[in-house]
This record gives C-alpha cells, structure tokens and sequence, in this order.
C-alpha cells in the first residue's frame, strides 16, 4: 500500500499574484482609503512604519556582508580596481546627465514663474550641508563599530572594501573568516526574501498615510513642480538607461524594464534606496542574471553614491526656486549646479529626506535663498518617492552593464529563457 504525503493547498488569488502585483494592490488601496480618511488615516502610518523598520534593520548586516563576500568572490584586488572605477564613472556621469535633464524641464516649463515671493515671506527650514572635504575626511571610521551601530554606510562601505581586501590578500589563512561571511550573507538573503513578504501591507499603511495628509489640497499649488519631477525621472530611465542597456550593453530594454518593476516599486513607497537594497539585488540576480560577485558590489556601492534621482529633483527645484524669488541664473550658475550635485551625491545617504539636505548645499553655491526650501518641503515626501525610484533603476542599469562588460551577466536569465528539461530516458 503506498503512502499518500499531504501537503497543505497554497492556491489562492492573493497568494498566487507576483509580489509587484501585491505592491500595486496595496498602493491603489492604500491612496482610495487615505483619500476617504483624510488626517485620520495616519492611524494607519504604524503599519508602514513596521515595514521601513523591517527593511532598516536589513540595511547594516546586508551592505557590510555583502561587500566583504562580494570583494572575497573577486579574487583579484585588480579586478576589483577595475570594476569599481566601471561603478563610479557610471554611477557619476549619469547623475551630471540627470541634473542636466532637470534644469532642462525647469527652464521649459517654469514651474516657479509668477510666484514672485520675496525672501521675507518664508521661514528658512535649511540645515548645515557638509563640505566636499568634510564628506571625504568623514568617509575613514575612526571606529569601524561606533560606524556599524549609527548605520553610516559610506562609512561600513569603506570598512567593508578595506577587510574584503585585507582577507583576499591573506589567502588560505582568511578562508575560514571568508565562510563565515558568506554563511551571514546567505542568512541575510533568506531574511530579506521573509521581510519582502510585509512589502504589500507596509505600502499600503505609507500611501493611507500620504495621501490622506497631502491630498489635493497641497498638489494642485505645485504640480507644475511635480510634473517636471516625475517626467524627468520617466525621460531618465525610460530614454535614458533604457538607451544605455541597448546600445551599450547590446541587450534589450524592455526586459530590463520589465525587471526593475519589484524594487523600483518598493523604492517608491519607502523613499530609501539603502532600504530597497534587497528587493534590488533581488532583482538582480533573479531577473536580470547579474553574478553575485558583481551585484554584492557594484549594488551596495550605488546605494550610497548614485542619486540621479536625487540629482533631476534638485535641478528641478533650484530653477523652480530661483523663478520663484525672480533670480536669473546664468550659464555658469548651471554648470555649477550640475558640478555641485554630482559631487555631493557621493556622500549623500540613500535614505528619506536626505534630499532636502542635498539641495541646502546646491541652493548655498550658487547663492539661491535658502528660505526656497521651506517650499519645497511641503511636498518633498511626493518628489521623493519619484527619485528614490530612479535611484534604484539606476543601480540596476549600472550592475546590469558592469556585468555584462565583464562577462558576469547570465543572458538566458536576463532574457527569461527557461532550462531545457532533461530527455526522458526510454
């Protein structure tokens, strides 16, 4: 008599729906439920919250094992050179091009014309924007776990690359440390997969909450400003990195497209591209075929320095800002907008509201009022969500490039070609 084995039915329309599916529901219904509750529905925001701090508590265990099992994987520290250099020219000339597409719909739709505000009329909301040499002095821990507990992750990167280094350069005696790293980094994967379970609830307790404090009431005054940020950011990586994936990488963009649907979603609802960093090495692996020695780095890397997002948001607001204030701005305040973002995106932490600190140091070089900021704050959450966005798709495009050039991309995986299955024997 055989035995019959019972295994519990998963069937079922929520559980079989892919998890951007169950992002996108959540969405919907957390904005139709924010809109009905109004202020009431921040009663909801604790749900959301669970979620980010989920997500947070991922961010310093997940970066620093990551890079150190990523740089041990390499092997070679000239490979690693090599690709890091790839990473940051990347990661640096996008961001110049994104401002750049910013400024560019800023001049064209003049968000800021007419307002014709005066300095006094608004409270000043800025705070002190670190130097360029500040943020490079900072980037060595004085005390690597004093840097690991306050979560600085360009900090834990500098750390993590200097002992995934270290360990390379010791050989055999490292392997036991090397194993170890990678048995954490394993565990971190698994407890990210069961993290990414709560994505759905958690965005819809953020979006309940966002839509109903902002509602209409605050867009309608500002949706030029909104529009030119969101059009921008769909330019930049619909044109933009989609372009670069074609012509560069020889590969086709709408897979590409399709693949950073999950983080790119993700990153839109909790405004951290640190906190989306697992859905993004996710994806990376999983749709897009990008080995785990590069994705384990070049992804954690851009975390921290590749803000485009960040960078089209800012050349939208600064002309948004000067138009508004009737400040005329010339060829060479561009170009030192453009310098001065680029620069300062590398030392600007991918987490929510870092933005606003950013465009403080913009807005201070070329001598815009500061008191513009108190503007845009209003409806920063919003803008946020949009360049987060754009951030993570661009740390997707980078690893998908990198790993291309370097022969580490797997393209039946990026182009969704199943296994064959093995014949049958007769």
């Amino acid at each position: 008599m055989q035995e019959t084995t019972l295994t519990p039915s998963r069937s079922g329309f929520w559980s079989d729906l892919a998890l951007w599916k169950k992002i996108l529901v959540g969405m919907i219904l957390g904005v139709l439920v924010g809109a009905v509750m109004g202020p009431d529905a921040e009663m909801l925001k604790p749900i959301g919250t669970l979620f980010i701090n989920a997500i947070k508590m991922l961010i310093v265990p997940l970066v620093f094992c990551s890079l150190v099992v990523g740089v041990t994987s390499m092997q070679d520290t000239r490979k690693m050179g090599r690709i890091g250099l790839k990473s940051v020219v990347l990661y640096l000339g996008t961001t110049a091009v994104a401002i750049t597409i910013g400024l560019g719909l800023a001049t064209i739709l003049t968000p800021g014309a007419g307002l014709n505000m005066s300095p006094a009329e608004t409270a000043a909301v800025a705070k002190e924007a670190p130097t360029l040499v500040q943020t490079l002095l900072n980037m060595i821990p004085k005390n690597p776990i004093n840097a690991l507990a306050a979560g600085n992750i360009l900090q834990i990167i500098v750390f993590a690359l200097g002992l995934g280094i270290a360990l390379t350069l010791c050989g055999e005696k490292a392997e036991p440390a090397i194993k170890v790293f990678e048995s954490l980094a394993e565990g971190m994967y698994k407890l990210t997969e069961l993290v990414m379970k709560l994505a759905p609830y958690g965005v819809f307790g953020l979006m309940a909450w966002v839509a109903g404090k902002y509602g209409l009431e605050i867009l309608l005054p500002l949706a030029k400003v909104i529009a030119a940020a969101y059009i921008g950011c769909l330019i930049h990586v619909v044109v933009f990195y989609s372009g670069l994936i074609s012509t560069v990488g020889r590969l086709s963009p709408v897979r590409y497209l399709k693949g950073l649907v999950n983080p790119a979603a993700v990153a839109f609802t909790t405004t951290s591209s640190s906190g989306t960093l697992p859905a993004t090495i996710k994806a990376a692996r999983e749709e897009m075929g990008v080995s785990k020695g590069i994705s384990s780095f070049v992804l954690p890397l851009g975390a921290t320095i590749n803000m485009d997002g960040t960078a089209l948001y800012q050349g939208v607001c600064a002309l948004f800002i000067a138009q508004a204030f009737g400040i005329d701005l010339s060829m060479a305040d561009y170009l030192l907008i453009i310098m001065t973002s680029t620069l300062a995106s590398i030392g600007t932490a991918g987490v929510p509201g870092a933005g606003l600190i950013m465009l403080s140091l913009v807005l201070t070089t070329v001598g815009l009022p500061l008191e513009g900021l108190a503007i845009v704050a209003g409806i920063d959450r919003i803008l946020d969500m949009a360049r987060t966005s754009v951030n993570v798709c661009g740390d997707l495009m980078v690893s998908v490039l990198v790993g291309k050039s370097e022969n580490e991309l797997d393209e039946d995986i990026y182009n969704g070609i199943e296994p064959a299955p093995a014949k049958e024997l007769a």
